[in-house]
């Protein structure tokens, strides 16, 4: 199941505004230019920025995601009609010839259990055509992340439009690696309604990963520093077997 942040009918609107602007995401628009590929798949689509910002490009787009209240987020943006919206996961799409899939954010860390992470593996390589490629992020586990966001602000205070003025606070609530989890809690000014979001993260090291594509159809091309957090994360380019 997802979090709530990603499933809740009120914290899904207001995901974006927390999230900042995603200057990443344009890093992987280029990526898949520099491909040639013209049909992308965005695995854990969220909120659509990604999906958004490929299928107004003139490439077709096939978005995936098992929170229906965020793909409601995204069906109701600005040239939504130029993206195929699909409530699922990886394993639910079949083989669709696609030439690239891509996975942001925290995506592929969401995956805690190895079944999990096998079986969306092999979606993937199912919906990719011979030779298609995987690109997607993960954070690398010796720059132990969890210890910069433990000296985050707090809380932070957003005025959404549409959802008047909202506080989130952060806080880590275990560090069992390779799982690291936490909480956001949100408070709503309007109603005073308070909810709380919980996540884990797995954080897979570069051969265990490495591992994974091989006994799971794909071969790891490149391992590419992340363009917005150099030396932080792995991005790892990988072709379908």
């Amino acid at each position: 199941m997802p979090d709530a942040i990603f499933a809740h009918p009120r914290l899904a609107p207001i995901y974006d505004a927390f999230d900042g602007e995603r200057l990443d995401l344009n890093a992987y628009a280029r990526i898949a230019d520099g491909l040639g590929a013209r049909h992308v798949l965005d695995i854990g689509c969220g909120t659509g920025c990604l999906a958004l910002l490929l299928g107004t490009s003139g490439r077709r787009v096939t978005a995936v995601d098992p929170a229906e209240a965020s793909l409601g987020v995204a069906k109701g943006k600005p040239g939504a009609h130029s993206v195929t919206w699909i409530h699922g996961d990886a394993t639910t799409l079949g083989p669709l010839g696609a030439d690239a899939a891509l996975m942001t954010g925290n995506v592929a860390q969401v995956f805690l259990d190895d079944g999990d992470w096998g079986a969306t593996l092999r979606g993937v390589r199912t919906a990719l055509r011979h030779g298609g490629q995987l690109i997607f992020e993960t954070r690398r586990p010796d720059r132990h992340a969890w210890e910069e966001w433990a000296v985050e602000p707090e809380a932070t205070v957003q005025d959404v439009p549409g959802a008047g003025e909202v506080e989130r606070r952060f806080e880590i609530t275990e560090v069992a690696l390779p799982y690291v989890s936490f909480r956001y809690t949100y408070t709503f000014a309007s109603d005073g309604l308070v909810v709380t979001s919980d996540s884990t993260l797995r954080f897979r090291g570069r051969a265990t990963i490495e591992e994974d594509l091989a006994s799971n159809g794909f071969n790891t091309l490149e391992v590419r520093e992340a363009p917005d957090r150099p030396g932080l994360e792995y991005v790892f380019v990988a072709q379908r077997t």
